[in-house]
């Protein structure tokens, strides 16, 4: 009882902490890992004692590291690491290289640090804050340009050497535990076939079992087997002495191009943001406050010395791959500061016997003040990137990874809509829950993506805050007044449309949010309709007439309906009886029609 008392204690404490001090870093524009790091160190053994135990706590809060390496996996389709190809292995591994080795320098030629221990320390400093740069890009719209492709393209590097890297110090290890493992040629072996048998694994069990959950509608069961996969694919690489991160990664890119990519995504990003919050927190309760107070020049010193080399080697490397000076400034202060991941890298340098825990704080305090100066850094020099992407006043347009478009539901309406959209060369993202529809679709070339497109978390998975347009193509009455208003809300750049079921349907979205709304049979109905008055000998003229007629009346009719907000208002005006003035002869039209 005592110890769920201090369970439930530590996490009350931990998580208030977490959203006053998140809350308020984002107001000043800092971010949210800064939050959990400061609030980590507040609360910690060394501040306020509130709450013990960390290491304890991060060794939970490591499933979020395993999870982030997931959704990295899953971003990896081919066609768009074909497309980014240039950009990745070129930019990105030069800008991980050149940064790692330059700071490792640095560090080496003035602090007396053996070049082992160097090394360990500048590696992981070459990396920046995913979790801080990807958010400064969509708050400033230029996540899509060609600006904030390039820098996507590093972070993604970067979260790509992150295995590389873990491997680097593994095999510089001083620990005689690692010392006394396999050796490394056994160890390849293994790396080798726990890969083959994650990839067979995906394609034989892992697939197929995500299609039977996802006919049986359980949306519980896809998030239990979205976990079960990481999990999973962790073990089998920890059963074999090797990295966890490095199987959740496989894990999500044996699952990159499958139809479930953006449902898994939704499911697992709850679980990636709260574990990884713990992660920081953990982090920060175990800075060391007092070595850090100790040297407060030290970490300031080290944290300007970080920044501006990684600035001045980025800014090289941008210029040498063609970017103007503007351009490529902006992108070096935009990822001169460390990385989450230096945490990751830093514990795995302490447990390899590569660095004492007290640079291990140093260091990390070091990461800390450098991503707490990145905003003031880009505010500060606005004035003189501000060209950075059009010298003669303009600006290339998007290049878009996800789609222009989404259309939601991929029926017959949904078919007919994309087909359209495409035709026009605008990319789209097709969404749909029926796995059938998914499968043939599939067998003639289509790419559909399993989800539930009414929840809002698969939209922004599906890239609905980029997207110029949602198309909501299901049929019957899926789509509700308030979920077009909190669409509308989360993604107010995208024009929304949505079909109809029936007049109902018009009625109940007469104050919707929207672009337009189109019932889904009335053209085909009117054209029917024409059809069947040529051949009855009407002329062309007679016929517009008689469209001409019908479509007044049903406007008016729509008009006294949402007037009234009943579709029992303006019965007498329905077309009952063929027209005194020799029109065509309409059916009687149902209430619902």
């Amino acid at each position: 009882m005592a110890e769920h008392s201090s369970l439930l204690r530590d996490g009350f404490i931990l998580l208030g902490f977490a959203l006053a001090f998140v809350l308020l870093f984002r107001k000043l524009g800092l971010g949210a890992t800064l939050g959990y790091l400061v609030a980590g160190a507040v609360v910690g053994p060394q501040a306020l004692g509130l709450v013990g135990d960390p290491e304890a706590k991060l060794g939970i809060a490591e499933l979020g590291i395993t999870l982030l390496l997931f959704l990295v996996g899953l971003e990896l389709n081919p066609a768009r690491l074909w497309r980014m190809k240039r950009d990745i292995f070129g930019l990105g591994l030069l800008q991980v290289a050149l940064c790692g080795l330059a700071v490792a320098g640095v560090i080496g030629l003035t602090t007396g640090f053996s070049w082992g221990a160097a090394l360990a320390l500048g590696l992981p400093l070459a990396l920046s804050s995913t979790a801080q740069v990807l958010p400064m890009l969509q708050s400033s719209g230029r996540l899509r340009t060609p600006f904030g492709e390039r820098a996507f393209a590093i972070l993604l590097f970067q979260d790509l050497s992150i295995i590389p890297l873990i491997t680097i110090i593994s095999a510089m290890s001083r620990n005689p535990a690692d010392a006394g493992g396999p050796p490394g040629w056994l160890l390849a072996l293994y790396t080798a076939g726990a890969l083959i048998g994650l990839v067979a694994a995906g394609r034989f069990v892992i697939r197929p079992m995500f299609r039977l959950i996802g006919n049986m509608g359980e949306r519980e069961m896809f998030v239990a087997a979205a976990l079960f996969t990481v999990m999973a694919a962790a073990a089998v690489m920890e059963l074999l002495g090797l990295s966890t991160a490095l199987g959740a990664f496989v894990a999500g890119v044996m699952l990159a191009d499958s139809p479930y990519r953006h449902e898994l995504e939704a499911d697992v990003e709850p679980f990636r943001s709260v574990l990884l919050g713990l992660f920081f927190l953990a982090v920060g309760m175990m800075l060391n406050l007092h070595a850090i107070a100790e040297r407060p020049l030290f970490v300031a010193g080290m944290a300007l010395a970080l920044i501006a080399v990684k600035a001045g080697v980025i800014f090289a490397i941008g210029r040498a791959f063609g970017m103007a000076w503007r351009g490529a400034l902006a992108l070096g202060l935009l990822l001169s500061q460390g990385g989450e991941f230096g945490f990751v890298l830093f514990a795995q340098a302490q447990n390899a016997l590569l660095i004492a825990p007290e640079a291990a704080s140093l260091f990390g305090a070091v990461v800390t003040l450098s991503m707490a100066t990145t905003p003031f850094l880009m505010m500060a020099t606005a004035r003189f990137r501000r060209e950075a992407d059009s010298p003669k006043g303009e600006r290339d347009g998007p290049q878009p990874d996800g789609a222009n478009a989404l259309v939601v539901g991929f029926g017959r309406f949904g078919q007919g809509v994309t087909q359209m959209l495409l035709a026009s060369n605008i990319p789209v993202t097709m969404i749909d829950t029926d796995i059938e529809m998914i499968d043939v679709a599939a067998s003639f070339g289509a790419k559909v993506y399993f989800g539930d497109g009414t929840r809002l978390d698969v939209l922004r998975q599906a890239g609905a805050a980029e997207a110029e347009m949602i198309l909501f193509c299901m049929d019957r009455d899926q789509v509700s007044p308030d979920l077009v208003a909190a669409v509308h809300a989360a993604f107010p750049r995208a024009a929304l449309y949505v079909r109809a079921f029936d007049r109902r349907s018009l009625i109940q979205l007469r104050d919707a949010p929207v672009n337009a709304v189109v019932r889904e049979v009335m053209e085909s109905a009117v054209k029917m309709a024409k059809l069947a008055l040529a051949d009855a000998g009407l002329s062309a003229e007679a016929i517009s007439r008689a469209e001409d007629a019908f479509r007044a009346n049903d406007r008016e009719r729509l008009a006294l309906q949402f007037e009234a907000g009943d579709i029992r208002a303006a019965r007498d005006r329905i077309i009952t009886k063929p027209q005194l003035a020799g029109g065509p002869a309409d059916q009687a039209s149902s209430d619902s029609a």
